[in-house]
């Protein structure tokens, strides 16, 4: 079986201190790599440069992985691991194959029987589960709701259902321009005792976490969510 590893490396969730949110030892395993699996390779280098100035760049190989990889080229970006070297992986925020493109490169690596190495840093997702006082025994992230005003109103009615049925959490996302759209149509189709945490800019100075029920929130001048990263999550 292979020894070569693969690092799955987490960034920060915005512009702070990468020390603030992970620990020293993730630096080591950085420095010591020569090949990166990447979603956006300017970020992937800014972030390499604020973990170690002295870092080369330019010695270092970058395979691109996001929505535009085709199927096919993802197993070639293991390669070198084949040949015995390690290779990270670097999620554009956060944990990389949380809700990210990562996910098909270490279901490659595990059928081929490499290490792989999650390192620990920064989940949106679990911070805003933590935050938001909601089970946290049982819970399921939906990523994106539907757009269309009708399929989002039934997946909406839906969750509520695991909700009340199920003791779930219910945990999802939007597009950080159309989050005060989102946050509407939670309060014009949820009922009024169900319980909505809005957690925005986690980790960050100007973080915001706060658990109403619908029927609270519509009483309130609702935070702005505009082009802020966000996190939702319905409970009861």
């Amino acid at each position: 079986m292979p020894n070569a590893t693969l690092y799955l490396i987490p960034t920060t969730l915005g512009d702070t201190p990468w020390q603030d949110v992970m620990p020293q030892s993730n630096a080591a395993v950085i420095t010591s790599l020569t090949y990166f699996i990447v979603e956006e390779i300017r970020t992937a280098r800014r972030f390499l440069k604020k973990v170690d100035k002295s870092i080369d760049i330019d010695s270092l190989t970058f395979y691109t992985l996001n929505r535009h990889t085709k199927p096919e080229e993802i197993a070639s970006f293991l390669a070198p691991m084949a040949k015995g070297e390690c290779v990270g992986v670097i999620s554009e925020a956060g944990c990389p194959a949380i809700a990210d493109p990562g996910a098909d490169v270490v279901a490659i690596a595990q059928q081929k029987g490499y290490n792989v190495m999650p390192l620990v840093g920064p989940s949106s997702i679990l911070l805003s589960l933590m935050g938001s006082g909601f089970n946290g025994q049982s819970f399921a992230f939906l990523g994106y709701l539907p757009i269309d005003a009708s399929d989002r109103a039934k997946q909406l009615k839906r969750m509520e259902q695991r909700i009340y049925g199920e003791h779930q959490t219910q945990i999802f996302i939007e597009t950080p321009y159309r989050n005060m759209k989102l946050v509407a149509d939670v309060l014009q189709h949820c009922q009024a005792g169900t319980k909505l945490c809005i957690a925005c800019d986690l980790t960050l100075p100007t973080q915001y976490i706060k658990t109403l029920t619908v029927a609270e929130w519509k009483k309130r001048t609702l935070p702005s969510l505009e082009k802020r990263p966000t996190i939702f999550l319905l409970y009861k």
